[in-house]
């Protein structure tokens, strides 16, 4: 119960980092809802995923980046200048989770 928890914690203070630009730039609340609910899911999927014996640091940008692919093209075809952020958040917020993750789960 304690590590769901602590999952769920991370998951929250992921998205609220992703989210607070998103919030300062006015975006649309489905956007904004959309990225929020996808790294509060996030932690559980590195979590609990092992991934052929890549390390621990390493694991997360890549769960976090993979996941966030389809998103990310999806997005691309209506604004292309939102690509990078998003891959950089993705991979950093990724390895963000999976380091919390590393040390206090």
């Amino acid at each position: 119960m304690r590590k769901f928890f602590l999952t769920l914690l991370i998951g929250i203070a992921a998205g609220t980092l992703d989210v607070l630009p998103m919030i300062k730039m006015k975006l649309d609340q489905y956007s904004i809802a959309s990225a929020f609910v996808f790294y509060l899911i996030l932690p559980f999927v590195i979590f609990n995923l092992n991934l052929y014996g890549i390390v621990w640091w390493m694991k997360g940008g890549m769960i976090g980046f993979g996941l966030a692919l389809p998103v990310i093209i999806l997005v691309a075809r209506e604004d292309k200048k939102s690509m990078v952020p998003m891959v950089v958040m993705s991979i950093i917020l990724g390895t963000v989770i999976s380091t919390a993750g590393y040390y206090l789960i």
